[in-house]
């Protein structure tokens, strides 16, 4: 059965689907010895597919949960030659990379796969899969500061979905608040933004869950297989069960 070559990619586990999509606009995809950069290009098992000089074969689907610490990208490569999140998997064969991202200074769960599709709905905001952050902020977090949040704030001149936002607990001597924040959005930077908009930079922050998934039995820098009951689940909620 032809399928379209950016879903081939992603189920091989070359890349997400969206990343697959600018492999093949940007000239690194070959198609039986010609380089293809049409997006509606459909392919069959018959068909030898090169990424970047490399052949591609079906490999096996893994799942992967890391304890992600500050200092860390969440790239495949940095050209600046800091930490990456995959340097915590030198001894996985599969070619994983992260599913959404946190930023360098954010620390906190983070999942990695060569699932392309499940990468591609889990990203997708019509899931909306829940994301928990603990956000330690500057200023004292009023109950009018949470009703904005609840409701939602203006963000990149669009206003963000309703957050749930609890005042965790707050330092009247240091002047700062502890708040917990769960989202469904995946905005850049958007708890960030989300705080700043209310007038509480963040100082720091950690994503405690995504989904049903926690950091239970992890410290930063460690990382479990997700439990085969757990993809079902992740599958489930986006779909493809």
């Amino acid at each position: 059965m032809a399928e379209r070559l950016q879903k081939v990619m992603a189920q091989a586990g070359v890349a997400s689907r969206r990343k697959a999509e600018s492999m093949i606009t940007d000239g690194e995809v070959k198609v039986n010895g010609k380089v293809v950069k049409e997006l509606g290009t459909k392919v069959t098992d018959k068909d030898t597919i090169i990424v970047n000089g490399v052949p591609i074969s079906k490999e096996e689907h893994v799942y992967y949960l890391l304890y992600k610490p500050r200092g860390v990208v969440t790239t495949v490569k940095d050209d600046k030659k800091r930490k990456t999140v995959l340097d915590f998997f030198e001894n996985v064969s599969e070619r994983i990379y992260p599913v959404g991202r946190l930023d360098y200074d954010t620390s906190g769960l983070l999942l990695l796969t060569n699932d392309g599709e499940l990468d591609n709905r889990l990203t997708h905001p019509k899931y909306e899969f829940e994301k928990n952050y603990v956000a330690k902020v500057k200023g004292i977090v009023s109950n009018n500061d949470l009703k904005q949040l609840r409701v939602g704030v203006m963000i990149d001149d669009k206003k963000s979905a309703p957050a749930k936002v609890k005042l965790i607990k707050t330092n009247e001597d240091a002047k700062t608040s502890i708040v917990s924040l769960t989202i469904h959005e995946g905005r850049n930077h958007q708890v960030k933004k989300m705080m700043s908009a209310v007038g509480h930079s963040v100082m720091k922050l950690s994503r405690e869950s995504y989904g049903f998934l926690t950091l239970q039995g992890l410290q930063p820098g460690e990382w479990r297989r997700l439990k085969p009951h757990e993809v079902e689940e992740l599958k489930k909620k986006v779909g493809l069960k």
